[in-house]
């Protein structure tokens, strides 16, 4: 079963068990529970609901394993030819690391294999 959620104005494709990294959220710490109420679809194996644009009631829960997580580092370089100008700045985003417990969509079976 997998479902795709948003969180921030982004797409996540989500199954249980996966590890995602989400914004940095600095009010979260480790071990609490975040619930998506942002469900576009999802899809149990058979049969897929699909959102128009949200599927009402689904939720997705997730266990934050660490709040704080850096991303790659990013290098701004700036130059000016014949100007003798040069700028050199470097930027890494954070994030928050979770994993999804539960996919919960009212009406849909989860098809087993």
């Amino acid at each position: 079963m997998f479902a795709i959620i948003e969180d921030g104005s982004r797409q996540y494709k989500v199954s249980k068990g996966s590890l995602i990294k989400i914004d940095y959220r600095a009010d979260a710490s480790t071990g609490d529970k975040i619930t998506f109420e942002t469900v576009l679809l999802a899809n149990g194996g058979g049969a897929s609901s699909i959102g128009a644009p949200l599927i009402s009631g689904a939720t997705v829960t997730a266990e934050v394993v660490n709040n704080e997580v850096k991303g790659e580092k990013l290098e701004v370089q700036k130059f000016r030819r014949r100007k003798n100008s040069r700028r050199h700045t470097g930027h890494r985003q954070k994030y928050t690391a979770v994993k999804i417990d539960a996919i919960d969509v009212p009406g849909l079976e989860e098809k087993s294999e």
